[in-house]
């Protein structure tokens, strides 16, 4: 690989809602900096980004993916991400280690809730972005309102640098408000363009602007604005420090337009991408922590300092195995070079070094600070891992993965697929965090979650594709629980004695409702030695197996207090086993006797839903008998905070979206159980009764 300098590396994410042009910038950019030799289309599925299947199939971007380029000899890493709100935590992971951002904004439908919640992201990890209005060329674009959407949805300031020449089939070109020329395109996807002098008609407009963008750049900079205040005329150069600086620093967003499909307007862009978003020299010294200790431990992003990385992505491949992608934050690294990974306490050699292009990787021999790169077959790392230098270890703090928000049941379509499906899961969970596999022993279902039905619709696809595991995804049973109302005491008698030694044990329990969540408790009251001491463990364990099987849904009892008063034995015939038998004998009769009633999980919900959805979204966990706790006004939003039973929530993701035309979050998690209301349990008995 040719030696670079670390000052021209751009590392970017291209970031937006679902639709609005990702994958279609990708394939202009590395089409115009001669990564591919023609330009992929989305809708044809000839796209380099978006190969898998199940990408091709909904055309949309479902997982991050990269390619690298060069561009006025600088180094670009570029990661096109998702926009589909169930795939957005990929998108998160992905900021957390790049750069800076490009965020695309539709001429058409402007900014919508995901690219808000990016943005809000971009906002927390630190990352400048520029903006690029996309699709100037198709019916309705508009791009003044585009901007004024951005500026009001995301709360950026938004400054234009690149204005339009017309707009739908009018559109021409655009016009360059830094160098006051226009570029007319040839409108054959070639990037081909003619530079000109601004037309007359459009002169007004572009003045207009380019004293805005001149007052800004002079607001972000004090020499600039002193030059600017003493009336001098702010040279190009001047211009573009300013836009860097106050792109760097937030001060504002840098605006382009142009359509990605056309490829007009992307070049344009491509030299203010290296000119306003920063280098890993500009994002400074990363801190981290010396491993199994609060002390802080500083590093450079210098090829010079002690090697560190942080892994953002794993994808794993049925045949060519696991690749880990990294960002090299310091040092240099090279191939079969042994490095630690301090959250695993592990050494791992690196065989192999790869620049990914789309699928495919291209094998290089160094990488160094600033680089993103791929690494095959490594043996314990995983997303979220640091990779570091053995004699100066580091760890960065791993992002905490986003909670899964829908569950369904796994079932498998063939007998004898469970290895199958086991080992496929776990590699899609190695690639992606938020899918969580967790077995419930009380419906004894195997049930996975994520982020959204979607998301575990493609799980399954690909489940199937890459692994040959074909399950069902089925809506997961409820685990209820049952209780008593009130207390008792019962006889439980096992008696068998037919010839040789028989079976005997005796026991009365008093058994009593205890508060909710209090579990089980076992009470020794036997006095006189009418129950052997060492028989009474086995009373309690079989009033414990009795507990298992409630007797209204065979759901587990809890919240119940039971006493051993009383009892009988025989020297010979009584054993631990008939005392195990006669106290569950004597609880499942007591349960009979103390009028047992059902309780449901409910689940603590925290909704975060725009201003002017609220009152719906209250209104449907009402009808959801959910009980609204609290709310919480947030920026132009509001968070509730409800209560609310798992049965009435258990696809809850699309409906929220359809209610807030996706722009709604929540999160949720087991809180208590509660007594299920009589006419409810009705309900839930009589379709038990049709099951079985």
């Amino acid at each position: 690989m040719e030696k670079y300098d670390t000052t021209k590396v751009r590392n970017l994410g291209i970031v937006a809602h679902n639709g609005a042009g990702k994958t279609s910038l990708v394939e202009a950019i590395i089409f115009n900096t001669g990564m591919t030799d023609k330009l992929g289309k989305v809708d044809l599925g000839t796209s380099s980004m978006d190969f898998e299947e199940e990408e091709i199939k909904r055309k949309s971007t479902l997982s991050a993916s990269l390619n690298h380029c060069r561009w006025n000899d600088y180094n670009l890493n570029i990661v096109d991400t998702p926009g589909v709100s169930n795939f957005l935590h990929d998108t998160r992971r992905c900021l957390r280690v790049l750069g800076g951002a490009v965020v695309i904004v539709s001429a058409i439908s402007g900014t919508k809730a995901q690219t808000k919640r990016i943005w809000e992201w971009c906002d927390a990890f630190e990352v400048p972005r520029i903006a690029f209005v996309n699709k100037m060329d198709k019916e309705r674009a508009d791009f003044l309102k585009a901007v004024d959407d951005m500026e009001k949805s995301l709360g950026a300031r938004a400054v234009v640098v690149t204005q339009p020449i017309g707009a739908e089939e009018n559109f021409k070109g655009i016009i360059d408000l830094v160098r006051m020329k226009a570029r007319v395109y040839t409108f054959d996807e070639t990037g081909k363009y003619d530079e000109i002098d601004i037309p007359e008609e459009y002169l007004k407009e572009a003045t207009r602007l380019r004293e805005q963008l001149v007052e800004a750049v002079a607001e972000a900079d004090d020499e600039l604005m002193e030059k600017y205040l003493e009336g001098e005329t702010l040279s190009q150069e001047d211009i573009l420090q300013g836009l860097r600086e106050g792109t760097l620093t937030g001060v504002f967003t840098p605006v382009f337009c142009g359509s990605a499909t056309a490829n007009i307007g992307v070049r344009q862009l491509l030299d203010y991408v290296v000119a306003c978003l920063p280098s890993p020299i500009d994002k400074g010294i990363q801190i981290g922590f010396k491993p199994n200790t609060d002390e802080p431990v500083e590093r450079k992003p210098s090829p010079d300092d002690p090697f560190s990385a942080m892994v953002f992505k794993t994808i794993n491949d049925p045949y060519a195995g696991k690749l880990t992608l990294m960002r090299l934050y310091s040092g240099t690294l090279t191939a079969d070079t042994v490095v630690l990974n301090p959250n695993k306490d592990e050494k791992e050699r690196i065989s192999h070094i790869y620049k990914m292009e789309g699928k495919k990787q291209t094998p290089i021999e160094v990488a160094a600070a600033g680089d993103i790169i791929a690494v095959p077959k490594l043996k314990v790392t995983g997303t979220g891992d640091t990779l570091c230098d053995l004699k100066d270890p580091i760890m960065f703090e791993p992002l905490v993965p986003l909670k899964p928000v829908i569950s369904f049941a796994l079932e498998g379509r063939n007998k004898g697929d469970e290895d199958k499906i086991y080992t496929g899961l776990q590699r899609l969970m190695e690639e992606d965090p938020t899918l969580t596999v967790t077995r419930d022993d009380d419906t004894k279902e195997m049930v996975l979650s994520g982020m959204g039905q979607i998301h575990l619709e493609v799980a399954v696809e690909r489940l199937k594709r890459k692994y040959g595991a074909d399950v069902i995804l089925k809506e997961p049973k409820v685990p209820y629980r049952e209780t008593i109302r009130v207390s008792t005491q019962v006889q439980g008698k096992y008696k068998k004695q037919s010839g040789g030694r028989g079976q005997y044990g005796d026991v009365w329990i008093e058994v009593k409702p205890l508060p909710r969540g209090s579990g089980y408790e076992f009470v020794d009251k036997v006095v006189g030695g009418v129950v052997p001491r060492n028989y009474i463990p086995a009373v309690d364990k079989g009033i414990i197996e009795a507990m298992k099987t409630g007797p209204l849904t065979k759901n587990q009892v809890v919240d119940v207090q039971v006493s051993l008063y009383d009892g009988s034995h025989h020297s010979v015939d009584s054993s631990e086993m008939a005392f195990k038998v006669a106290g569950s004998m004597a609880f499942k009769k007591a349960m009979e006797q103390c009028k047992p009633v059902l309780l449901e999980p409910i689940m603590a919900m925290e909704i975060t839903v725009p201003d002017d959805c609220m009152g719906d979204v209250i209104g449907d966990l009402n009808s959801r008998r959910g009980k609204v706790v609290g709310v919480e006004p947030q920026a132009n939003s509001q968070t509730i905070r409800a209560e609310v039973p798992m049965a009435e929530v258990l696809r809850y993701a699309p409906e929220l979206r359809s209610m807030t035309s996706d722009r709604g979050m929540f999160t949720m998690e087991f809180c208590k159980y509660e007594e299920v209301p009589s006419h409810q349990t009705a309900k839930i008995l009589e379709e038990q009764a049709k099951e079985s």
